[in-house]
């Protein structure tokens, strides 16, 4: 995706006034080049793919503090490489029992086994194609989408419910619907 400087300041300016459609510009921009900086730090997809999510959080909370002398990528980066930091730090001081990507998928295998009540209202409605779509995201995108469309929750209410800040369910709800919006595509 080829944009001139200009044209990226301009979004950028657009999101310092809060428009929404600029945030979304900007994440779809910058997802594949802050995630694979990621990765090659993490080496593992689900952190590389959290810490993604909160660095454009925490970019788009602080986005008025933007120096437009510097490069929109790398004061992403920056804050990736913070983020990732803060979270190597958390990991050394945790005791806590550490469980694998895969014993966690497990358990959100198990829990989708069973159709919950919206489950069968989407099969009774002929929209069981929606629901398998939904079910090919990664759990996390899952349980936003779940908790924002089918609960119909607010974004403080689920915010509170993951404990997160408003702002990580933000993108994590903008990046959840276009992954969505991408397998819809291909079917």
């Amino acid at each position: 995706m080829s944009t001139s400087n200009e044209a990226l300041l301009e979004q950028i300016n657009k999101a310092k006034k809060g428009q929404q459609s600029a945030f979304n510009f900007l994440l779809n921009y910058y997802w594949s080049d802050i995630y694979s900086y990621l990765l090659k730090r993490t080496l593992n997809e689900n952190e590389a793919e959290d810490i993604a999510i909160q660095t454009f959080s925490r970019g788009f909370d602080k986005i008025n503090l933007f120096d437009d002398k510097y490069t929109f990528k790398t004061w992403l980066n920056t804050i990736a490489k913070n983020l990732h930091v803060d979270l190597v730090r958390k990991k050394k001081n945790s005791k806590s029992i550490d469980t694998t990507y895969e014993q966690e998928d497990k358990i959100h295998q198990v829990m989708d086994d069973n159709p919950s009540p919206e489950d069968k209202l989407i099969k009774e409605q002929n929209l069981a194609n929606l629901l398998r779509d939904i079910k090919k995201l990664k759990p996390k995108y899952q349980e936003v989408i779940q908790l924002r469309f089918f609960q119909e929750m607010s974004y403080k209410e689920i915010a509170t419910q993951l404990g997160e800040p408003i702002s990580n369910v933000k993108v994590k709800l903008l990046r959840a619907k276009k992954l969505l919006s991408e397998i819809i595509t291909k079917s």
